[in-house]
């Protein structure tokens, strides 16, 4: 019988005494070593899920993945793009939405993503939940470890455990929330891809989410860091990249350039016209240096555009270093074509001008 969910989440596990044993044997189940090493061991798993443009896939099956990064850098077209992939396959899939997105958003992209109609209409093949308490996620879970679809999406962790009544900073209570919802639904064979958040302290941006040691340790397919490229807005798609923090087997890593700490896994494009791909990295393709979403939204709607470090830091109030950055990434990002001569704030700043603050000089 499955336990209530008070159970589950404030109870503590009560021993059991080991039954008699009998001879070598007793009634316990362990891993079956002896039955594995005596016919083939079988390979590693590999990632099929989400495949790029050449072949390799992203997610890994029967485990939970998780994808984190800043606001608005594309995580949850990620997820919702490879559902739309596993539907148009015929596969079952789910969308828990803990992030209150809302059942018209979630759909209205589906559709956007060529998913037909007639597919998210049956319930068979497509199933959206916005859980209204904790009872009610945990029988969600019930349901469909039941029903076994092909790939969960859960967004996000952050919502996931004030939803339980825990405590989204606390690496333990991760721990809880994993056991209780996201493993047991990778266990019944989904490929789990939680979205999560990063921290807006710099220091803590870098090494990921809040409880990124726990959160790293309970994946089991890949944990993907998610940085915007080109800012999506409506009408005129965006792109992101994809890089690898952790890949527990390594299918991923393997294909990807190495060299890096978190290696280029891929560059997912929505296009204007709302279809999309993953990209494969080219040769030693890197992630480029990265700038917050916010920054680069507030750098793009200065009129005239911004034409120094300088000049960011005047008008917007800046320290050197943040405007050093999000210029530099703003110019990859939205290049300009050069103008000659100075003064009119229009002019393209070679690159070479953009210094930190400490060399001691600046572009004018």
């Amino acid at each position: 019988m499955f336990p209530t969910d008070q159970q589950l989440l404030t109870e503590p596990p009560v021993p059991v005494p080991l039954p008699p044993v009998s001879g070598t044997r007793n009634t316990v189940t362990y891993g079956d070593v002896a039955g594995l090493l005596s016919g083939d061991l079988p390979p590693a798993p590999s990632p099929s899920v989400f495949y790029r443009s050449d072949g390799t896939c992203l997610f890994y099956s029967g485990q939970f993945n998780l994808l984190f990064g800043e606001a608005e850098s594309g995580k949850t077209f990620v997820v919702i793009g490879a559902i739309a992939r596993a539907l148009i396959a015929g596969q079952r899939a789910v969308f828990i939405d803990m992030d209150h997105n809302g059942v018209q958003a979630i759909v209205s992209r589906l559709l956007d993503f060529d998913v037909p109609p007639e597919i998210l209409a049956d319930l068979d093949k497509f199933r959206y939940k916005e859980p209204e308490d904790r009872h009610d996620l945990i029988q969600t879970v019930a349901d469909l470890k039941t029903w076994r679809p092909h790939i969960v999406g859960v967004d996000s962790i952050g919502e996931l455990l004030p939803a339980l009544g825990l405590n989204s900073n606390s690496p333990d209570d991760f721990t809880i929330a994993h056991t209780a919802v996201l493993k047991p639904l990778a266990m019944a064979g989904a490929c789990v891809i939680a979205i999560d958040h990063v921290a807006k302290n710099a220091e803590s941006k870098a090494q990921g989410p809040t409880g990124t040691v726990a959160k790293a340790r309970a994946v089991g397919g890949v944990m993907l860091r998610v940085t915007v490229k080109e800012q999506f807005s409506p009408g005129n798609g965006g792109s992101c990249y994809l890089n690898i923090k952790k890949d527990r087997h390594g299918g991923l890593r393997a294909n990807s350039p190495s060299g890096d700490k978190e290696p280029l896994a891929g560059t997912f494009k929505m296009f204007p016209d709302s279809t999309f791909a993953v990209f494969a990295p080219e040769g030693g393709e890197r992630t480029p240096a990265s700038a917050p979403a916010v920054d680069l939204a507030e750098l793009k709607a200065l009129n005239p555009p911004p034409s120094s470090v300088r000049d960011v830091k005047e008008r917007l109030g800046w320290g050197g270093t943040r405007a050093t950055v999000a210029l530099k990434v703003y110019r990859d990002t939205f290049p300009v074509p050069h103008t000659e001569g100075r003064g009119t704030g229009t002019q393209d700043i070679p690159r070479s001008a953009i210094v930190p603050e400490e060399h001691g000089t600046e572009a004018a």
